[in-house]
């Protein structure tokens, strides 16, 4: 099965370098286990993600109210789902950080915040509050990221790598232009099929993603992988996603992003 490597740290140019660099990899075999594998449940959960085997990136489009340039998708999160579609959320009380602008920008990562700010927003909420939220509800649930699997732990540490592999991935999935290749762009007239725009993002990664609606209008969709070993490898393996499945009607609107304010991507 092909794997589909992120280049961790080659997508933002002033990442530190101690930030993706301290896991305990020497602890893990040189042939890194794949999540939801028949051997995952042989190794240590600092060298295999599990229970949370199943890595779900989400995505979002948002119109009403806008989020994020007019000609891209933004982010909702990596949701380490188990393998059967079940899930765990708020794994771990103690590291629910409020504070993950200052610890992000502590790790070396100030760049990363500027592109979070315009990439992962939320409709109802501040940026931060948002990363808080998927960092507390889903990060902390990602087992090759806890504590213990890091020598010389600083506190944090493992929140940060979180968001830089969140982003290299979210970058490698260019949902917007994508759908465009296809013929699919925002209008606020024309309605297209579920299907065809499952068939064009099935181009991305080669596997089926879970398109989400409300009240017809197209909102989020979900790209599914396993790791192959810790997730700092970035070694993702796309995958259909188990345990969820597209709630589109057949026709579907996928409105533009309106408004004074709306900028295009960089």
């Amino acid at each position: 099965m092909a794997s589909w490597m992120i280049p961790a740290l080659a997508a933002l140019p002033l990442v530190s370098a101690k930030s993706l660099s301290l896991v305990k990899l020497d602890t893990c075999s040189t042939d890194p286990i794949e999540s939801c594998s028949s051997d995952a449940g042989s190794v240590s959960t600092c060298c295999v993600n599990r229970p949370g085997g199943q890595f779900l990136q989400t995505q979002f489009w948002d119109t009403d109210p806008v989020t994020g340039p007019e000609d891209s998708w933004t982010i909702h999160g990596l949701w380490p789902d188990h393998c059967d579609g079940d899930y765990d959320e708020g794994c771990d009380s103690s590291r629910e950080y409020s504070d993950l602008t200052s610890i992000l920008e502590s790790n070396g990562k100030s760049d990363l915040v500027s592109y979070l700010k315009d990439y992962m927003q939320s409709n109802n909420g501040s940026p931060e509050s948002f990363w808080d939220h998927e960092w507390s509800t889903h990060g902390t649930c990602v087992s090759t990221l806890e504590p213990d699997c890091y020598d010389d732990y600083e506190e944090g540490q493992e929140a940060a790598d979180y968001f830089q592999i969140l982003v290299d991935l979210f970058k490698s999935l260019d949902t917007y232009t994508a759908l465009k290749d296809a013929g699919i762009t925002p209008s606020s007239d024309e309605t297209y099929s579920a299907d065809e725009i499952a068939s064009a993002l099935r181009e991305v990664t080669g596997k089926d993603v879970v398109l989400s609606c409300n009240s017809g209008e197209l909102y989020q969709v979900a790209y599914g992988f396993f790791v192959n070993g810790p997730i700092i490898n970035a070694d993702f393996i796309a995958s259909d996603v188990v345990g969820q499945s597209s709630n589109c009607p057949d026709t579907v609107k996928y409105l533009p992003k309106n408004g004074s304010n709306v900028t295009k991507r960089s």
